[in-house]
């Protein structure tokens, strides 16, 4: 396997626009897809996960064609073979809820990565609203037969919008009233692109944080145009690199900040990063601004509770920038970690001890003792075939003179696939 070799220790200075969102681009194409008329999707995001999900589509008879997509009316086609969802658990997920109460069976296969990744936490929804499984359904690949839907009410242990986007996907094929609550508020993509859709449902919030959806099944969305803003996720690997590379200016040009996506900024914030939101305004029901980062000290910081789900795909590299801030920082309730595309916890470690940082690993997150740039060394990290934790170990090496070493950055490709030209792009 060849290793990308990324040489740190210039300042990353410049404008760059990040690609589209990838939790939006999914739901753009997957409800336009099952929605009464057509629509185009402009920002999508080119990448591996993405086509995977417009693949698919066109196998249930709804294609992504020059950036149109023409809705099936709430009835997809039986596809002739299995549908291959490739790295993507979005993908698998979303469709299944989708294919739930349709009229035909399918089979969802991935790659070897995917069908390692727990299932259950979809299938088992479903399958309390009447959705059929053909065989194990708790890892890929799965034969789901559609069949005729009954929502009830549903607890969910975990705050995941993968999970509620399915449900709520099977919900609307289903008869009567679906009542999901998640222990916290997961993003929320999902409700604002169905309500402006014309979906009817209502949200509410307990005092303990826990977040209820109430929907009333069947109904059809409309289709509507989107414009995809730029991925906070993708652009939390600048966030973090503007902030700790002395010498950083970088603007970022629209970015989506939903607040259901924005923990990242507040945690940076409370590090102490130098960090401004312009330009804000409103895309389609989703707030964008312009974002400019300049590097900063950092201080330590704690993330844990509620906010774990506003940010749990950025934690691999926030804890690169807890690495450079003097004392100790915590990561705790975020077990959903140990589940992603690698051990998220476990892979992270790998990244802060080829840095030379002094880390613990406990069950549902770690402790980082920071220390300073200049005690650290490169590292040399197999990512595997986790895309984010080869992303953060480029940025681990950013700040530091020598040669980083990352094995395993093919998996890049799968959700940001112009990462690298966009970090030479700002050292030019």
């Amino acid at each position: 396997m060849t290793a990308l070799r990324v040489r740190g220790g210039r300042p990353l200075r410049g404008r760059i626009r990040i690609p589209g969102d990838k939790s939006i681009s999914h739901r753009a194409l997957i409800f336009n897809a099952i929605a009464d008329g057509e629509a185009t999707v402009t920002g999508i995001l080119e990448s591996e996960d993405v086509q995977a999900t417009a693949r698919c589509l066109a196998q249930l008879g709804a294609p992504f064609v020059n950036g149109r997509v023409s809705g099936r009316g709430g009835a997809l086609s039986a596809p002739s073979e299995t549908m291959d969802c490739g790295n993507s658990g979005t993908t698998m997920r979303l469709l299944l809820g989708a294919i739930a109460g349709q009229t035909f069976g399918a089979t969802l296969t991935g790659d070897a990565s995917l069908q390692k990744r727990p299932m259950a936490r979809v299938t088992k929804p479903l399958a309390d609203l009447g959705a059929d499984f053909v065989g194990p359904h708790d890892k890929a690949p799965i034969t789901i037969q559609g069949q005729r839907l009954t929502n009830v009410s549903l607890s969910s242990p975990v705050a995941s919008a993968q999970v509620k986007t399915a449900v709520m996907l099977a919900a609307l094929q289903g008869q009567g009233t679906l009542t999901y609550t998640e222990p916290a508020l997961s993003r929320d993509h999902t409700e604002r692109m169905l309500g402006a859709m014309g979906i009817r449902f209502d949200r509410a919030q307990d005092p303990s944080g826990a977040h209820t959806i109430t929907l009333e099944g069947p109904q059809t969305p409309q289709a509507i145009d989107v414009e995809v803003p730029g991925d906070i996720s993708s652009a939390a690997f600048f966030l973090v690199a503007g902030s700790i590379v002395p010498g950083s200016d970088i603007l970022i040009e629209h970015v989506g900040v939903n607040p259901s996506r924005t923990g990242v900024l507040d945690v940076l914030e409370s590090m102490g990063a130098d960090i401004s939101l312009n330009n804000v305004r409103d895309v389609g029901g989703e707030p964008v601004a312009d974002v400019r980062v300049r590097s900063a000290t950092l201080e330590p910081t704690r993330i844990g509770g509620a906010l774990v789900p506003r940010l749990v795909d950025e934690i691999p590299v926030l804890a690169v920038a807890m690495a450079h801030a003097n004392g100790e920082s915590v990561v705790e309730d975020a077990s959903e970690l140990r589940v992603k595309e690698s051990d998220r916890i476990a892979s992270t470690l790998q990244i802060l001890r080829g840095l030379g940082i002094q880390a613990t690993e406990q069950s549902s997150g770690f402790t980082v003792h920071g220390q300073s740039t200049a005690d650290m060394q490169p590292p040399a990290i197999d990512a595997g075939l986790d895309h984010r934790i080869a992303m953060a170990s480029v940025v681990a090496g950013l700040p530091l003179s020598g040669e980083t070493k990352v094995l395993g950055a093919d998996a890049i490709k799968s959700s940001f696939p112009t990462f690298i030209q966009l970090v030479d792009q700002l050292r030019d």
